[in-house]
């Protein structure tokens, strides 16, 4: 059955969509996106010390430690780590000297004097190859395979060891390229043991949200063909570390779910088809994973990414920071309670109003519209349960050392009014200078350490969709099968999925900050530590 004058969708289409829990509306709408693409955020200025960013003295650092200690102790936090990603990215210049013709030492060496980037890397992590704590899988992998990692090095077959680094080669290779970058050994220790960022993220765990029962709850996203994976780590790990830490550990797994897939078109803003004439249907970016996030029990619940991770050694530190962090969002969710219990009830008078909109604008940078200047108490008062009653995070910034990625900015909404938001590059309009301007002038960058309030002050879970921006997606152009088409992502999990919070950015060290992009990044001193 073909489409209708009123609808590109055909019977066997919204079988399909039915199947994925798509409904043909939303469909409908996200074919409306591009052809007529969202407008991109208005940046006003960026958040800087003192102008949206606070800096903590030690003194009410150590309150705030303190804070977040007693509601772990009660059993109020989780962390919660999306960890579905592959690790094609962090190998993607290995994959490139892989797929070259002529792939010995010899030969890449020759095109790395002509300024080869792929062959350059080769030859570099042919060289450090030791340093690398898969470095003994590796080793191990070529054995079963009939070969020797020494001397496959010595004499120079590059391409050998990559194909079993990268690839199933017959199935005996690692297939890193293809693998969750959870379940890659990140870090080596003195003992021998090694550790993927999945086990570093129970460590770290046990030491700043384990309650008085010694449970540790974490939620991880994964992909589903990599859940057993996780599960058979997990439960070695649990045995494993637990004994050593004396915790134990609650780890829930969720995917994104195929209902949040979005439509792809082609370069005319048509659905895009398959071969066999069914609409393909994309991942639709981390924004997709609000759901899982509220699916979370936990009413405070610590979000980070599973690839920044530092040995135990050196998590010390970064736990600390995430206790500030945690006890910060703790006494700022208390505030904001405390007003709205005043606020909620009817009586609430000129000074209970007065309060909370100075708490709104002095701890959350929310002052009361200038149009509600003047306006009768009952207004003010119904407009500052609105900006009160919702979810809250803390989102740690670091300063700017040139980073990819996010930074904190005060952004201007359709209502004129600024609100500190998470935004990335591709969200500001790259043909404005004004815009660019304000964007390159950003302070600080966000390193996705933050933590989140998911519940009222009765307890009642938010409904996290309420507070997505879907003005905030964005469109690139991908390919499929060798055919061009253009991708829809949803509003970036902390970015557009975000942007009706509450947001206070806390500036921290950028010691705490040790993300692993590309596998180079595992030479880093942070991640040699252990």
């Amino acid at each position: 059955m073909t489409s209708t004058a009123s609808s590109p969708f055909t019977a066997a289409d919204l079988e399909q969509m039915s199947s994925l829990g798509i409904p043909p509306e939303e469909a409908e709408r996200q074919l409306g996106l591009f052809r007529d693409p969202p407008a991109p955020v208005r940046l006003d200025r960026p958040a800087t010390v003192g102008d949206g960013i606070v800096q903590l003295g030690e003194e009410e650092a150590g309150r705030l430690e303190e804070r977040a200690a007693e509601a772990a102790e009660g059993g109020a936090l989780a962390k919660f780590v999306p960890a579905s990603g592959a690790a094609s990215r962090m190998f993607r210049g290995l994959e490139a000297a892989q797929r070259r013709e002529a792939r010995d030492r010899r030969s890449l060496a020759r095109a790395a004097e002509e300024g080869d980037g792929p062959a350059e890397a080769a030859l570099r992590f042919l060289e450090r190859l030791d340093d690398f704590a898969f470095c003994d899988d590796l080793a191990a992998a070529l054995e079963r395979a009939g070969h020797d990692l020494r001397e496959l090095r010595r004499r120079g077959e590059v391409g050998t060891i990559l194909d079993h680094l990268l690839g199933e080669a017959g199935g005996r290779g690692l297939g890193y390229a293809s693998a969750p970058k959870g379940l890659i050994p990140f870090h080596r220790y003195p003992d021998g043991n090694r550790r993927t960022p999945f086990e570093e993220h129970l460590v770290e765990a046990a030491d700043h949200v384990r309650d008085e029962r010694d449970l540790c709850r974490l939620h991880f996203t994964v992909a589903p063909e990599h859940r057993e994976g996780f599960e058979r780590l997990l439960a070695e790990a649990r045995e494993r570390l637990g004994e050593r830490l004396g915790a134990r550990f609650e780890v829930d797994f969720s995917h994104q779910a195929h209902a949040t897939d979005t439509l792809a078109v082609d370069l005319q803003d048509r659905p895009f088809r398959l071969a066999d004439g069914s609409l393909l249907f994309r991942p639709g970016g981390h924004g997709a994973l609000i759901g899982n996030l509220g699916s979370v029990r936990a009413p405070v619940v610590f979000v980070k990414n599973v690839d920044n991770v530092v040995p135990e050694g050196d998590q010390g530190r970064v736990v600390r920071w995430k206790d500030r962090l945690g006890g910060k969002l703790l006494a700022l969710r208390d505030g904001a309670f405390e007003h709205l219990a005043r606020l909620e009830e009817r009586t609430a008078d000129e000074a209970a109003v007065a309060a909370a909109a100075g708490f709104a604008a002095r701890e959350l940078g929310r002052p009361l519209p200038a149009r509600l200047a003047g306006a009768p108490v009952e207004e003010r008062r119904r407009a500052l349960v609105e900006l009160l009653d919702r979810p809250l995070r803390v989102c740690g910034v670091v300063e700017n050392v040139g980073e990819p990625g996010g930074g904190p900015f005060w952004v201007t909404g359709a209502d004129g009014e600024a609100t500190l938001q998470i935004v990335e590059a591709s969200q500001v309009d790259a043909n404005d200078p004004a815009q660019q301007e304000v964007l390159g002038s950003a302070t600080h960058f966000n390193p996705v350490d933050l933590v989140c309030s998911l519940a009222d002050r009765r307890g009642r879970r938010y409904d996290l969709e309420r507070f997505v921006d879907p003005s905030t997606v964005f469109i690139a152009e991908k390919s499929h099968e060798g055919r061009k088409l253009k991708a829809l992502e949803r509003p970036g999990l902390w970015n557009g999925a975000m942007a009706g919070w509450n947001t206070v950015f806390v500036e921290v060290p950028l010691a705490t900050f040790a993300p692993v992009k590309t596998v180079f990044d595992l030479l880093r001193p942070a991640h040699q530590a252990g």
